[in-house]
């Protein structure tokens, strides 16, 4: 080939990748969408051509930004440098990991080939969960997000078990292509159709089980929850209005369904604009407005977002993330809360700890303390926000009942929100505010996030988001009475309580954790190589 048929190639992978993704893509795409690129690959691996690695970059870094940016373009409407910097950052993580790839496989040999690239990839998108960059927004396995009924499975598996599905067929599907022995490729043909066919069957097998074993309609343990969608600009209106003005018109909006029978009523994140300082909750003039509301209800629940406060007291130590009043000696820390306010006197408090690099975090705040003032604002701070080690859970004042308050950014992420589970939460309360994105496939994708979190745990979701999309999701992942884009609106229904724990609940991203140990013998395997302590 000439190099001009590799960057032919390369787009092709791109355009394959982002137009195989959800809303608006087609999923069977991802199948072979790496096809092209894997055969860029192969060519420079048997071929001896001028600048070899110089060429795989330029073929695999273009391919991958014309992913990232059909894909994510939308996080420019919040910040046009941000959006610049997720793209150009998660392109060039990618293009690293393919050239990584490509030099472990020249040492350790073409056989390990699918073996590497695999393993490599699945810690790539494993790592990228836990660092202070984490953006898993293209994790592979999210790309089924619109195609719940082949991925029941993931009960058992988490999103890894779609990345290595889509993986593994590509790597069977550019062995076919690239292999001259027509055994072998007859092999690879029945090998890829029961690799596209099987777990599609088994899911749907799956489904007909949940489906006839009546556990979606069962009426013996409900709540009756009420979620509200303000519609509050969060760009003109949010922020600048009266805070007061802002909540009455909210409540206004739940009276419409909210009675005697509601158990809990979900408001979206950030709703309160007050400064609440966490240690004088009790002066809240927002929370004081909720108190009075709940007296109308005395079973109800209220969970609602709040951006609260610490004030570190002297002598205790503040966190990394605090900041340090000008000309004074104390400290305080930002946070992005989620309230629970009942009948007792007690007001449950979590904050949310999976934050928006760059957004609601200054990434490595060791290195970057100093200039955290110059993240972008989307929440009403600036800087890093303080984060929690534990999952919260919210309990009622009887007992009776347990849900998890996710926030935004945290229904993306599989193994973390199961961690709410195994802390006995019986529902899952997602509240967020998608508005800074506009009307784009942000607001879609992160909805259909949410539904592969119902799948993983088998927990039935409320939503709440301030601009939309509001909703109900099953623990099949079927999305309930979606609320249109951009409009007030508030929806009632009726969800169930589930104490089961689910297998990925339990053991989590265990299919991750495999590939990141294998990718690390592959790694020192091929030092070993590489010095000669070992032959190849």
């Amino acid at each position: 080939m000439k190099t001009y048929h590799l960057y032919l190639l390369s787009i092709l992978s791109g355009l394959l990748l982002a137009y195989g993704w959800f809303p608006d893509g087609m999923a069977p795409l991802l199948f072979f969408a790496f096809v092209p690129l894997l055969i860029v690959e192969q060519t420079l691996f048997n071929q001896e051509i001028k600048y070899k690695s110089l060429t795989l970059f330029g073929c695999s870094f273009l391919a991958f930004f014309i992913w990232n940016v059909i894909t994510t373009y939308w996080v420019k409407n919040a910040s046009l440098g941000g959006g610049v910097m997720a793209m150009g950052a998660n392109t060039l993580l990618m293009t690293f990991v393919f050239m990584l790839f490509h030099k472990v496989k020249k040492r350790v040999g073409q056989k390990w080939g699918s073996v590497i690239f695999i393993c490599f990839w699945i810690t790539f998108e494993f790592m990228h969960l836990r660092w202070d960059l984490s953006w898993p927004w293209l994790t592979l396995g999210n790309g089924f997000a619109n195609n719940n009924s082949w991925i029941q499975w993931y009960e058992y598996t988490g999103v890894f078990g779609g990345s290595i599905w889509i993986l593994l067929t590509n790597c069977l599907i550019s062995s076919f292509f690239t292999s001259q022995e027509s055994g072998k490729r007859n092999r690879t043909i029945i090998s890829i159709i029961s690799l596209l066919v099987l777990p599609i069957i088994i899911s749907l097998l799956i489904k007909v089980k949940y489906e006839s074993a009546d556990l979606l309609t069962d009426k013996n343990a409900y709540q009756k929850v009420v979620a509200v969608q303000p519609n509050i600009d969060p760009y003109n209106e949010k922020f600048t209005g009266s805070y007061t003005d802002q909540l009455y018109t909210m409540l206004r909006l739940a009276e419409e369904k909210t009675d005697s029978t509601t158990d809990y009523l979900l408001f979206p994140e950030t709703a309160l604009q007050e400064n609440i300082w966490e240690d004088k909750l009790s002066q809240s003039q927002s929370l004081s407005v909720l108190k009075q509301f709940l007296k109308q209800f005395p079973k109800l629940k209220i969970i609602i977002g709040a951006a609260t406060a610490k004030l570190y007291k002297q002598g205790e130590t503040p966190s990394i993330t605090a900041r340090k009043y000008i000309d004074k000696v104390s400290y305080y820390d930002d946070f992005n809360t989620a309230f629970q306010l009942d009948s007792s006197k007690r007001i449950q408090i979590y904050h949310k700890s999976k934050l928006v690099p760059g957004v609601e975090k200054m990434p490595f705040p060791f290195l970057f303390k100093y200039v955290e003032n110059f993240a972008i604002e989307l929440g009403g701070t600036a800087g890093s926000l303080g984060v929690q080690d534990e999952r919260t859970v919210f309990t009622s004042p009887d007992n009776s009942s347990k849900t998890a308050p996710v926030v935004c950014y945290e229904s993306i992420y599989g193994e973390y929100v199961g961690e709410y589970i195994t802390n006995g939460a019986q529902f899952i309360s997602i509240i967020t505010n998608d508005g800074w994105w506009g009307d784009t496939p942000g607001y879609k994708q992160h909805l259909k996030y949410g539904a592969l979190r119902a799948i993983e745990t088998r927990r039935w979701i409320a939503r709440s988001a301030n601009t939309g999309i509001s909703c109900f999701i099953n623990p099949l992942g079927e999305i309930q009475q979606p609320t249109d884009w951009w409009v007030p609106a508030v929806i009632s229904g009726k969800i169930q309580l589930k104490s089961e724990i689910t297998f990925y609940s339990r053991f989590g991203d265990y299919i991750a954790r495999a590939a990141m140990y294998i990718s690390l013998l592959l790694v020192i395997y091929s030092w070993l190589i590489r010095f000669r302590i070992v032959k190849k």
